[in-house]
Protein backbone atom coordinates (compact mmCIF):
# COMPACT_ATOMS: atom_id res chain seq x y z
CA UNK A 1 0.00 0.00 0.00
CA UNK A 2 1.35 3.47 -0.77
CA UNK A 3 1.05 6.67 1.21
CA UNK A 4 1.81 10.49 -0.43
CA UNK A 5 3.55 12.89 1.08
CA UNK A 6 4.42 14.90 -1.96
CA UNK A 7 5.61 18.13 -0.22
CA UNK A 8 9.51 19.45 -1.55
CA UNK A 9 12.61 18.85 0.53
CA UNK A 10 11.51 16.33 3.54
CA UNK A 11 14.72 16.19 5.16
CA UNK A 12 16.27 13.78 7.67
CA UNK A 13 15.63 16.04 11.06
CA UNK A 14 11.72 15.67 9.80
CA UNK A 15 11.89 11.85 8.78
CA UNK A 16 13.82 11.38 12.23
CA UNK A 17 14.12 14.17 14.97
CA UNK A 18 17.31 14.37 16.45
CA UNK A 19 15.35 14.06 19.68
CA UNK A 20 14.27 10.40 19.40
CA UNK A 21 17.61 9.05 18.26
CA UNK A 22 18.24 8.25 21.98
CA UNK A 23 20.06 4.36 21.30
CA UNK A 24 22.69 3.55 19.10
CA UNK A 25 20.80 0.00 17.62
CA UNK A 26 18.59 0.39 14.62
CA UNK A 27 15.96 -1.27 17.02
CA UNK A 28 12.74 0.63 18.65
CA UNK A 29 13.51 3.78 15.67
CA UNK A 30 10.01 3.18 14.23
CA UNK A 31 8.28 5.04 16.98
CA UNK A 32 10.09 8.51 16.00
CA UNK A 33 9.49 8.27 12.76
CA UNK A 34 8.03 11.66 11.42
CA UNK A 35 7.82 12.03 14.77
CA UNK A 36 6.74 16.17 14.61
CA UNK A 37 4.56 15.45 11.94
CA UNK A 38 3.04 11.71 13.24
CA UNK A 39 1.64 13.41 16.88
CA UNK A 40 0.14 16.52 18.20
CA UNK A 41 2.13 16.15 20.83
CA UNK A 42 5.61 13.91 20.41
CA UNK A 43 6.59 13.44 24.07
CA UNK A 44 3.48 11.85 24.89
CA UNK A 45 2.61 10.21 21.18
CA UNK A 46 -0.66 12.04 20.85
CA UNK A 47 -1.44 11.28 16.91
CA UNK A 48 -2.26 13.65 14.66
CA UNK A 49 -5.30 12.35 12.63
CA UNK A 50 -4.23 14.51 9.74
CA UNK A 51 -0.70 13.01 8.88
CA UNK A 52 -1.53 10.71 6.19
CA UNK A 53 0.63 7.73 7.99
CA UNK A 54 -2.21 7.79 10.94
CA UNK A 55 -5.01 7.51 8.41
CA UNK A 56 -6.41 3.85 9.36
CA UNK A 57 -6.78 3.33 5.54
CA UNK A 58 -3.20 3.49 5.42
CA UNK A 59 -2.10 1.35 8.07
CA UNK A 60 0.60 -1.51 6.71
CA UNK A 61 2.15 1.22 3.82
CA UNK A 62 5.04 -0.05 2.78
CA UNK A 63 5.73 2.78 -0.37
CA UNK A 64 5.93 6.05 0.49
CA UNK A 65 5.36 8.70 -2.42
CA UNK A 66 7.97 11.76 -2.34
CA UNK A 67 8.55 15.05 -3.72
CA UNK A 68 11.54 16.56 -4.79
CA UNK A 69 14.66 16.11 -2.88
CA UNK A 70 13.55 13.68 -0.67
CA UNK A 71 15.67 13.07 2.30
CA UNK A 72 18.07 16.30 2.22
CA UNK A 73 19.75 17.57 4.94
CA UNK A 74 22.02 15.73 7.30
CA UNK A 75 23.13 12.20 6.38
CA UNK A 76 21.28 10.71 9.63
CA UNK A 77 21.04 6.97 8.34
CA UNK A 78 18.74 6.67 11.63
CA UNK A 79 16.27 7.83 9.43
CA UNK A 80 16.32 5.37 7.02
CA UNK A 81 16.43 2.77 9.94
CA UNK A 82 13.29 4.31 11.19
CA UNK A 83 12.05 4.37 7.58
CA UNK A 84 12.63 0.97 7.61
CA UNK A 85 12.11 -0.53 11.03
CA UNK A 86 8.61 1.11 10.17
CA UNK A 87 7.74 -1.41 6.83
CA UNK A 88 8.92 1.53 4.31
CA UNK A 89 10.43 -1.03 1.78
CA UNK A 90 10.10 1.65 -1.25
CA UNK A 91 10.32 5.25 -1.91
CA UNK A 92 9.23 7.28 -5.11
CA UNK A 93 10.73 10.35 -5.29
CA UNK A 94 11.74 12.56 -8.34
CA UNK A 95 15.13 12.82 -7.09
CA UNK A 96 17.05 12.18 -3.60
CA UNK A 97 19.75 13.66 -1.54
CA UNK A 98 22.68 11.50 -2.34
CA UNK A 99 23.78 10.79 0.86
CA UNK A 100 20.25 9.65 1.70
CA UNK A 101 19.82 7.70 -1.03
CA UNK A 102 23.40 5.47 -0.64
CA UNK A 103 22.15 4.96 2.59
CA UNK A 104 18.86 3.62 1.48
CA UNK A 105 20.56 1.05 -0.69
CA UNK A 106 22.78 -0.13 1.95
CA UNK A 107 19.53 -1.20 4.64
CA UNK A 108 17.98 -2.54 1.73
CA UNK A 109 15.44 0.46 1.06
CA UNK A 110 14.76 1.12 -2.76
CA UNK A 111 14.79 4.43 -3.56
CA UNK A 112 12.91 4.85 -6.87
CA UNK A 113 13.27 7.74 -9.32
CA UNK A 114 10.40 8.68 -11.59
CA UNK A 115 8.98 11.99 -12.57
CA UNK A 116 6.72 14.08 -9.76
CA UNK A 117 4.27 14.02 -12.53
CA UNK A 118 3.59 9.84 -12.58
CA UNK A 119 4.24 10.35 -8.94
CA UNK A 120 1.04 12.34 -8.66
CA UNK A 121 -0.72 10.45 -10.86
CA UNK A 122 0.39 7.58 -8.64
CA UNK A 123 -0.92 9.19 -5.51
CA UNK A 124 -4.44 10.17 -7.23
CA UNK A 125 -4.96 6.20 -8.49
CA UNK A 126 -3.99 5.65 -4.37
CA UNK A 127 -6.13 7.77 -2.80
CA UNK A 128 -9.41 7.05 -4.74
CA UNK A 129 -8.96 3.45 -3.02
CA UNK A 130 -5.71 2.90 -0.62
CA UNK A 131 -6.85 -0.27 0.21
CA UNK A 132 -8.00 -1.81 -3.09
CA UNK A 133 -5.52 0.51 -4.94
CA UNK A 134 -2.15 -1.46 -4.12
CA UNK A 135 1.55 -0.15 -5.88
CA UNK A 136 4.29 -2.81 -6.54
CA UNK A 137 7.92 -1.92 -7.30
CA UNK A 138 8.97 -3.94 -9.75
CA UNK A 139 12.97 -3.73 -9.49
CA UNK A 140 13.47 -6.67 -11.95
CA UNK A 141 11.44 -4.31 -14.68
CA UNK A 142 12.14 -1.07 -13.56
CA UNK A 143 8.39 -0.15 -12.81
CA UNK A 144 5.48 0.20 -10.85
CA UNK A 145 2.72 -1.75 -11.10
CA UNK A 146 -0.60 -1.26 -10.18
CA UNK A 147 -2.58 1.85 -11.95
CA UNK A 148 -3.46 1.84 -15.23
CA UNK A 149 -0.72 2.37 -16.81
CA UNK A 150 2.76 0.90 -15.77
CA UNK A 151 5.49 4.04 -14.34
CA UNK A 152 9.09 3.34 -14.82
CA UNK A 153 11.27 4.32 -12.68
CA UNK A 154 15.30 4.69 -12.38
CA UNK A 155 17.73 3.36 -10.00
CA UNK A 156 21.73 3.54 -10.22
CA UNK A 157 22.88 0.10 -12.24
CA UNK A 158 24.58 -0.91 -9.34
CA UNK A 159 22.18 0.05 -6.97
CA UNK A 160 19.93 -2.27 -8.43
CA UNK A 161 22.17 -4.72 -8.72
CA UNK A 162 23.02 -4.50 -4.97
CA UNK A 163 19.69 -4.58 -3.94
CA UNK A 164 18.86 -7.87 -6.32
CA UNK A 165 21.04 -9.52 -4.84
CA UNK A 166 20.68 -8.19 -1.05
CA UNK A 167 24.45 -7.48 -0.76
CA UNK A 168 25.71 -4.57 1.75
CA UNK A 169 29.24 -2.97 2.18
CA UNK A 170 30.80 -6.27 3.87
CA UNK A 171 29.13 -8.35 0.83
CA UNK A 172 30.55 -6.25 -1.65
CA UNK A 173 34.33 -6.53 -0.08
CA UNK A 174 34.36 -9.65 -0.12
CA UNK A 175 33.61 -10.35 -3.68
CA UNK A 176 36.83 -8.80 -4.27
CA UNK A 177 38.85 -10.77 -1.51
CA UNK A 178 41.01 -12.62 -4.99
CA UNK A 179 41.83 -8.77 -6.26
CA UNK A 180 42.54 -7.27 -3.21
CA UNK A 181 44.53 -10.83 -1.85
CA UNK A 182 46.71 -9.98 -5.09
CA UNK A 183 46.85 -6.49 -4.52
CA UNK A 184 48.68 -6.56 -1.21
CA UNK A 185 50.72 -9.71 -2.63
CA UNK A 186 52.45 -7.17 -5.31
CA UNK A 187 52.31 -4.43 -3.26
CA UNK A 188 54.71 -6.23 -0.14
CA UNK A 189 56.73 -8.06 -2.85
CA UNK A 190 57.57 -4.34 -4.31
CA UNK A 191 57.61 -2.98 -0.41
CA UNK A 192 58.19 -5.31 1.59
CA UNK A 193 59.22 -3.18 4.28
CA UNK A 194 55.63 -2.32 4.34
CA UNK A 195 54.30 -5.55 5.62
CA UNK A 196 53.57 -4.97 9.85
CA UNK A 197 53.79 -9.31 10.57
Amino acid sequence: MAAPLLQANVDTDAIMPSREMRRVSRSGLADGLFANWRYLDPERRIPNPEFILNHPERTGASILLGGPNFGCGSSREFAVWALVEFGIAVIIAPDFNPIFQKNCVANGLLPAQAPLSDIRALAAWSDRDPQRNQLTANLHALEIEGASAQVPFAIAPGQRRRLLRGLDDIALTDQRVAAIDAFEAERFAAQPWVRLD
